[in-house]
């Protein structure tokens, strides 16, 4: 379980810091990443989903608070079925979706959102 949550890190930190810039736009300095701690959620069926997050904050952004965050979070993952995110193209359409809501959240402070830990039972 641990080599997958690492390998999802690793695989998302690879694709932000080497994707082509869109249209010759400079691309945003990185700086730190921020984790929050994870949360427990309920899923249908009376199962539970425990998810952690970590921020990728852009070059000089001043600290974020998590709450936006986590309220992202746990709007897009509550209710779920188990079925729908264990597989790996239901847990990366959730880990989207979470991207997504945190991103428009923060404009331009967080540049990304990274799983740092995805535990169902």
């Amino acid at each position: 379980m641990s080599v997958v949550l690492v390998l999802t890190v690793v695989v998302a930190a690879g694709w932000i810091l080497w994707r082509p810039a869109a249209g010759g736009e400079a691309k945003p300095e990185l700086g730190e990443v921020v984790a929050l701690e994870p949360v427990q959620l309920n899923l249908s069926g009376g199962r539970f989903l425990r998810i952690g997050i970590a921020l990728q904050l852009a070059e000089g952004a001043e600290e974020v608070e998590g709450s936006r965050a986590l309220d992202a979070l746990i709007s897009a993952a509550s209710g779920r079925q188990l079925a729908e995110i264990n597989s790996p193209d239901g847990r990366e359409a959730l880990q989207s979706e979470i991207r997504r809501d945190v991103l428009e959240r923060y404009e331009e402070a967080v540049l990304d959102v990274y799983l740092t830990e995805f535990v169902t039972q």
